[in-house]
C-alpha cells in the first residue's frame, strides 16, 4: 500500500515553502539538506517546529520542504505556515489549535517599495534650514 502524503505551500514575504508531510520518524529535510545545517540559528528551527509540536506530532511524521525566495527567517516563517496546513489537510481536529496561535494566517507584511527622492522606503537625507 503507498503511503499517504499531505502536501501544503506556505508563504512569508517573498519566500514560497513547498511542504511534504508523510509518514515517518521525526525528520525534517529542508531543500536536501537537514534542518540543523540548512538553518544555522536554534530560533529558527524552533520557529518551523513549533506547529509540530502544538498538535504533538513530534517524531511522527516525516517533512520535505523545497523552499525558494527571500531570506532565512521569511523562509522560516513560510515553512511553518506550510506545515500548519499540512497538519490540518492531515488531521481537521488540529485545525481550531493551529488557528488560535496564528499559524495558519499568511503574514501580509512585505518591504515598502523605495520613493524617489529619498534615501529608502522613508527615510529621508538630512535638512538644512540654511
Amino acid at each position: 500500500m503507498a503511503e499517504i502524503r499531505y502536501k501544503a505551500t506556505g508563504r512569508r514575504k517573498s519566500s514560497v515553502a513547498q511542504v511534504n508531510l508523510g509518514p515517518g520518524s521525526g525528520n525534517i529535510t529542508v531543500n536536501n539538506k537537514p534542518v540543523d545545517s540548512y538553518f544555522p540559528r536554534e530560533t529558527l528551527r524552533m520557529i518551523i517546529r513549533q506547529p509540530i509540536e502544538l498538535v504533538g506530532a513530534t517524531g511522527k511524521h516525516d517533512i520535505t520542504v523545497k523552499v525558494l525566495g527571500g531570506g532565512l527567517t521569511g523562509q522560516a516563517g513560510a515553512i511553518r505556515h506550510g506545515i500548519s496546513r499540512a497538519l490540518t489537510y492531515m488531521d481537521a481536529d488540529t485545525r481550531p489549535k493551529l488557528k488560535k496561535e496564528g499559524f495558519l494566517t499568511r503574514d501580509p507584511r512585505e518591504v515598502e517599495r523605495k520613493k524617489y527622492g529619498l534615501k529608502g522606503a522613508r527615510k529621508r537625507f538630512q535638512f538644512s534650514k540654511r
